[in-house]
């Protein structure tokens, strides 16, 4: 049966999807935040048009380069990914860009710099449930690259790089601006680690987004916008956030924009 067939009119239970809705799309951008769909969606196709909300998953679908590309919000964390990426897939969608925030751990990074994750440290825990933790969780080399050049083009300043990518917002991240403002002894002296390490940020889905792609034969890639550099304070900077996202959204178009033409 041919992929999304059985789901032409039956919609997929958590997006309230159907293969028909799409209109052939396979190609999707994933925020996290469902306000941030439709700012997203506009960005390429000025009449993009809302599908479905149901619980955290809200999407439009819009046309870039006549070509069908649904935005559709993922809500924190790697579950709920997984979940917009099975449910997807089994529509016909085979390629995802994840349009994030991050925090940067290196002090080189500014706020409103864009970071493209090349792969990230499995802080996860969704991701083993689709493979053992000795499997990398890579981003596909022809999303990094139309990502790269992207963002060259634009004149964007963006870092390539390795992201820690945590179930947690706090203690999995090192924060101690928490209720307990107590780390579990795995994550104490974490954060060190991994600038040592050469990592450049922590966000929370990649890690699950890279491993799910890579092990259902899926394209993902992932950029982010830096909204705070935890080498020199722990607070978003709020006011920074709106740049950060108009940034990060147009080198994701940009890319996909690049990888219609070449495919």
């Amino acid at each position: 049966m041919e992929v999304g067939l059985k789901f032409a009119h039956m919609k997929i239970y958590h997006l309230k999807l159907n293969h028909k809705m799409l209109e052939g799309a396979k190609c999707a951008f994933l925020p996290g935040d469902p306000a941030r769909v439709q700012k997203i969606a506009l960005s390429y196709d000025q009449q993009a048009r809302p599908l479905a909300s149901s619980r955290e998953f809200t999407s439009f679908l819009g046309y870039l380069e006549a070509t069908p590309v649904l935005t559709i919000s993922t809500g924190i964390g790697g579950p709920s990914t997984a979940i917009v990426i099975e449910e997807l897939a089994m529509l016909g969608v085979d390629t995802f860009i994840r349009i994030g925030t991050t925090g940067a751990i290196q002090k080189h990074i500014q706020v409103q710099d864009v970071i493209i994750t090349t792969a990230s440290v499995r802080l996860d825990g969704t991701s083993t449930h689709y493979a053992p933790i000795e499997y990398p969780a890579v981003a596909h080399f022809e999303i990094v690259q139309a990502l790269i050049a992207a963002a060259q083009a634009l004149a964007v300043p963006h870092h390539i790089g390795l992201t820690a990518s945590s179930d947690s917002f706090y203690p999995g991240q090192e924060r101690y601006d928490s209720f307990s403002g107590w780390v579990i002894r795995r994550f104490q002296g974490s954060l060190k680690e991994w600038q040592r390490l050469g990592v450049l940020n922590y966000e929370m889905e990649s890690a699950t987004l890279f491993t799910v792609c890579s092990a259902l034969g899926l394209r993902a890639g992932c950029v982010s916008g830096v909204i705070v550099n935890r080498v020199l304070e722990n607070q978003i900077q709020e006011k920074a956030t709106p740049l950060a996202e108009a940034k990060t959204i147009q080198v994701a178009v940009e890319a996909l924009r690049r990888l219609l033409k070449t495919s």
